[in-house]
């Protein structure tokens, strides 16, 4: 007989397939979209920052990001054959792409390319490289041996951890202070200051609509005092279309090699990722996480995942992923009903096809955006020491450990190290994530395993 633990379905209002009360429906929809508001609009904002991209084109960037996550949204709740987890599983931009999808652009500029030809470039390889996740969709049983655990958490710690310089430029107040000379003036640390004390204040509250909605609010607080500060212009919003409809590949489509071994990567590590959300969406839906149907969905879910990558792409926006903030939304509504999902899916394709919408987040401070997106950065890092931390730690893992955190960042820190390699070479290693997560393949491949008593025998001696 199974001791599988039974999902925490007793507490849930509305299950999977109920159908909710249209008024219950749509304030389980608005919650849910609180959630996840900031951090499906926060990639696309932060990239068109570091590349330059001029406001016009930015606002198309942040529109089609909403758009796109409430179509992707829906292909993962409805599912469409094999496509889809079938659950109230949200999809929206992913933070693990923000920073190799920067290097890569930066370099594409450096070498003369305007930004038309850059944006295609990020977004035809994009398209290319989702392919991976798509196929590995198929065959998960055997990827899952070589991301492993630990080499999936190494490489999510690196994400996070090189992210972090993007979060401190944006506190300073971004590159626009840099050329003016107010970098890391009181005034850009304050505003910082007060959205990081507020998202820390709300989750330290027993009221769990403020710890769910704590960056929402304290990013409005700090957008209200830039306001008050005037540090925001406004005057242009009354220029902006009322509705804008979707261009399919606005910038054309490219390709950049540098930016395709990198891409490949991440889109493994976030397969693994998805894997992991779906499961706790799963649990927390009161549906099996064993046996046929669960590996249906985990199946269609990745699936999803790189299908809804290249469509994301397709529409000038950036990689899809899924939320697992979303899952805490579940518990605490106990509405796990996918019919929430189509009114989140349907609510996030509108806000798209609203310029206004993406115009209002492009006025958002830089120090305002830092320091919302220092803790989501140093939460993706703790997010991978959480996944290494429930493998054994023994001499093998922490060798893997230090070469590949060592050597990731620090490329990503002294990028001149790689100046005498061949071109095809630099391209690859020139990602401080590739290098980082690379290496942890490798060693993880060529370093044997010893089995429990070894590794018990050798921390005896070593206690002696």
């Amino acid at each position: 007989m199974s001791t599988q633990k039974p999902a925490p379905s007793t507490d849930l209002v509305y299950h999977l397939n109920d159908r909710p009360p249209f008024t219950q429906a749509i304030f389980a929809a608005i919650q849910h979209l609180l959630a996840m508001f900031v951090a499906v609009i926060t990639p696309s904002l932060i990239i068109c920052h570091a590349l330059h991209v001029p406001p016009e084109q930015t606002n198309t960037i942040i529109s089609m990001s909403l758009f796109a996550s409430g179509i992707c949204s829906f292909i993962q709740i409805r599912t469409i054959g094999p496509i889809g987890s079938g659950l109230l599983s949200i999809q929206g931009t992913s933070f693990n792409f923000v920073g190799p999808i920067i290097a890569a652009g930066l370099a594409l500029e450096k070498g003369g390319a305007d930004i038309s030809t850059t944006m295609a470039a990020i977004f035809g390889t994009i398209m290319f490289a989702s392919l991976a996740e798509i196929l590995l969709s198929r065959v998960l049983e055997y990827a899952q041996r070589i991301i492993t655990p630990l080499v999936s958490g190494i490489v999510v710690t690196l994400i996070g951890l090189t992210l972090i310089q993007v979060g401190l430029v944006s506190i300073g107040g971004g590159n626009a202070a840099m050329q003016d000379g107010s970098f890391g003036s009181l005034q850009n640390l304050m505003l910082a200051g007060i959205v990081i004390a507020l998202i820390v204040l709300f989750n330290r509250s027993k009221n769990p609509y403020l710890r769910v909605a704590s960056i929402v609010i304290a990013m409005a607080v700090g957008y209200l005092v830039a306001y008050c500060l005037g540090l925001v212009d406004t005057s242009h919003l009354a220029k902006t279309s009322i509705v804008a409809l979707p261009i399919p590949m606005q910038f054309g489509i490219g390709f950049d090699a540098s930016l395709f071994i990198p891409l490949i990567l991440i889109f493994l590590v976030t397969a693994l990722e998805a894997i992991g959300d779906i499961t706790a969406t799963s649990e927390v839906s009161g549906e099996p996480v064993k046996g046929p149907v669960y590996i249906r969905r985990i199946k269609g879910g990745v699936l999803a995942d790189g299908l809804n990558s290249a469509i994301a792409a397709l529409f000038n926006s950036f990689p899809n992923s899924t939320f697992s903030q979303n899952n805490g939304i579940i518990m605490l509504t106990g509405v796990a009903s996918r019919y929430v999902g189509y009114f989140i899916a349907a609510m996030l394709v509108l806000l798209g096809l609203f310029p206004g919408v993406a115009n209002f987040v492009q006025l958002i401070p830089d120090a305002v955006l830092g320091g919302a997106t220092l803790i989501m950065f140093g939460t993706i890092a703790g997010a991978g020491i959480r996944i290494i931390s429930r493998v054994e730690i023994d001499r093998r893992a922490v060798l893997i450990m230090a070469l590949s955190f060592s050597l990731g960042l620090g490329v990503a820190q002294q990028p001149g190290l790689l100046k005498f390699m061949p071109d095809f070479v630099k391209n690859i290693l020139s990602s401080g994530i590739a290098t980082g997560g690379m290496v942890a393949i490798i060693l993880n491949l060529i370093l044997p395993e010893h089995d429990k008593s070894a590794a018990e025998q050798s921390s005896a001696e070593t206690a002696e």
